[in-house]
């Protein structure tokens, strides 16, 4: 029988998976960083849930970022410090070795790119599907099975919205040089 925290766990996992596969297909990078702020805390609760707390610190300090990025906050000492307080609380927080630095690694680099393409919806989009994808190996190395699956769904909803948008965009160039001929 599966104990009430691995129910939980998943129960959560599976919400900010909802939240996340909805903030794929937002406009703007404040439209995806604001519904991602939802499915941080649902996975914050879930790791807490699931005992991966290296995760669950990703999941606030995620939060923070978010937050600072929205407000377009442009402190680069803020930045540092929450790329810094990121990877520090991921490694005192650690208890599932190796495993453990898997979301450090993944909020490490999504911190980065958040903060350098500030304003191109598109590399955060891909950035972010890089992120889930270290994801989709924690979560079914922790047995977190609707983490797991629910990744790989917001991985190829994320994909899609990328290409999508990217096709659009090329057929509205090749019609602007069809035009300018």
């Amino acid at each position: 029988m599966l104990g009430i925290d691995i129910i939980l766990g998943n129960a959560c996992s599976l919400l900010a998976m909802l939240a996340d596969s909805y903030s794929s297909t937002r406009k703007t990078t404040k439209g995806v960083l604001w519904v991602q702020n939802v499915s941080q805390v649902l996975y914050g609760a879930s790791t807490i849930f699931l005992k991966g707390y290296s995760a669950s610190v990703q999941n606030a300090v995620s939060l923070l970022r978010n937050l600072v990025a929205i407000k377009k906050i442009n402190s680069k000492i803020l930045e540092w410090f929450l790329v810094i307080l990121g990877v520090v609380l991921g490694i005192v927080f650690n208890n599932l070795g190796w495993i453990g630095y898997l979301p450090i690694l993944a909020n490490l680099q999504y911190t980065l790119a958040i903060f350098k393409y500030k304003d191109n919806e598109r590399a955060i989009k891909i950035s972010f599907a890089i992120c889930v994808v270290l994801f989709i190996i924690f979560n079914f190395l922790i047995q977190n099975y609707v983490g797991f699956c629910s990744n790989i769904v917001i991985l190829i909803t994320t994909l899609v919205a990328v290409f999508r948008k990217k096709n659009v965009e090329e057929v509205i160039d090749d019609s602007e040089e069809i035009e300018s001929k």
